[in-house]
């Protein structure tokens, strides 16, 4: 079982295998129950979204993290991805300037991917 900064990692790892944009991880252990880490990136267009969406389902799958679950596939500006302790966020860039997570989680302490741990 893979500790919550390890699916962190991954999810990281792999949008930026599919050049996800401005990809930021925040801790947010101490603001909510929801999950211990959010993990935030851009797309650029539906099809990019898509790709970044299906490489970190891969990957986390592989590791044995499926997603409990994926939510606004249909949208094509936001999908959430619910790993239980890590949510992964892929916005179009419009969409994330317009919902502005970074802001509403600013008491969050935001995580260089580099101190996320080597997978």
């Amino acid at each position: 079982m893979l500790t919550p900064a390890e699916i962190a990692s991954i999810a990281v790892k792999a949008l930026e295998e599919k050049k996800a944009k401005d990809i930021k991880v925040l801790n947010t252990t101490e603001q909510t129950v929801l999950a211990d880490y959010f993990v935030l990136c851009s797309g650029s267009s539906a099809p990019h979204i898509k790709a970044l969406v299906d490489e970190v389902d891969r990957q986390l799958t592989e590791a044995g993290e499926p997603p409990r679950r994926r939510e606004g596939m249909r949208s094509d500006i936001w999908v959430l991805m619910d790993f239980g302790c890590v949510v992964v966020h892929v916005f179009t860039e419009e969409a994330r300037k317009f919902y502005d997570l970074e802001r509403l989680w600013s008491d969050s302490r935001a995580v260089p991917p580099a101190e996320l741990p080597e997978i």
